[in-house]
């Protein structure tokens, strides 16, 4: 038998150790999805992508196949995979909040999913999502913030629900039947109110659309868990404040885009800004969303508002 230095069985012996650690997520990945990645030809003009903002609803949209808002998020992730064909999403949930002043990054590569809500039925948490990250689209968004003067960091962090619920299954990216075949990298909000420091939160990324990489902000236009009783009691008429306020949001999305920022921003000192969103995390997206946008216009795609809830649906910027 020849002598093999022991430096090569050393590095055989690394690599070995690396693929016991990577191999049991890769085989939960479908195989469809694994050929849909090898397969996908991603757009690489160097138009600028759109910015989305979904309403992703609660974790059982996933499931809900008469829920009005399924249909509308199966369209939106067709639209996304079909026709702007990115390189890679780039997606802010309002369920992830870094510091005060300072963006988290996940710079996984494989995730996991984070269940971040109570009270479900059990196989709600042993859903999966198949998902590939990307350390080089995380770096250059750390980069790209740091040069905007904002502290950011990487870190290994798992999807939360407000990704992976409304992209799941029946919902905008299927696995089987329309995957999200490019890296998908989650990005934190600020943890705070303001719509101004998301809003240069997204102007930081904005560069990111001239590199094929859609970026998707998820919230609601209108989130109030506190008043849901009515809906357990199955009244799902919209309340005043859902309907008030998802319009008065329309209209400072669809604003000239010399006022936007500001009409956006004083939609939160609205009456009603208080009861459509008791804490305000899930309407900071939109801000992002719009500041991503720059000097293109925001048009809302689709809404429906019920109970203490709305799911208005936006996109900034044309299609390809």
């Amino acid at each position: 038998m020849a002598n093999i230095p022991f430096r090569s069985i050393a590095i055989v012996s690394a690599f070995v150790g690396l693929l016991s650690l990577f191999v049991p997520q890769l085989l939960s990945i479908p195989a469809s999805w694994i050929n849909s990645v090898a397969e996908s030809k991603p757009n690489r003009s160097p138009s600028k992508t759109p910015v989305y903002f979904f309403s992703h609803g609660g974790p059982d949209v996933q499931y809900n196949t008469t829920h009005p808002v399924y249909p509308v998020l199966q369209r939106i992730g067709k639209e996304i995979t079909q026709r702007v064909k990115p390189k890679a999403v780039v997606v802010f949930s309002a369920h992830w909040m870094g510091g005060e002043d300072t963006i988290l990054v996940n710079d996984a590569l494989l995730t996991d999913l984070i269940y971040d809500f109570y009270g479900f039925p059990d196989h709600f948490y042993k859903a999966t999502y198949p998902s590939i990250g990307s350390p080089e689209i995380a770096s250059r968004i750390v980069t790209l913030l740091s040069d905007a003067g904002i502290k950011a960091r990487g870190l290994k962090r798992g999807l939360d629900h407000g990704v992976w619920s409304g992209f799941n299954v029946g919902p905008a990216f299927d696995p089987e039947t329309n995957p999200l075949s490019v890296p998908l990298v989650q990005v934190s909000l600020f943890k705070s109110e303001s719509p101004g420091s998301h809003l240069a939160l997204g102007r930081a990324v904005s560069a990111l659309r001239e590199e094929s990489i859609v970026i998707i902000g998820a919230g609601m236009s209108v989130h109030n868990l506190r008043d849901m009783h009515q809906m357990f009691e199955g009244n799902m008429e919209a309340l005043p404040y859902s309907v008030s306020f998802d319009n008065a949001l329309k209209e400072a999305v669809e604003a000239d885009v010399s006022v936007r920022d500001a009409r956006m921003a004083a939609v939160c000192q609205r009456p009603d800004a208080r009861q459509a969103h008791p804490f305000m995390d899930h309407l900071m997206p939109v801000f992002i969303a719009a500041g991503a946008a720059g000097e293109d216009a925001g048009t809302q795609t689709w809404t429906f508002q019920e109970g203490s809830f709305a799911f208005a649906q936006y996109r900034f910027g044309e299609l390809p």
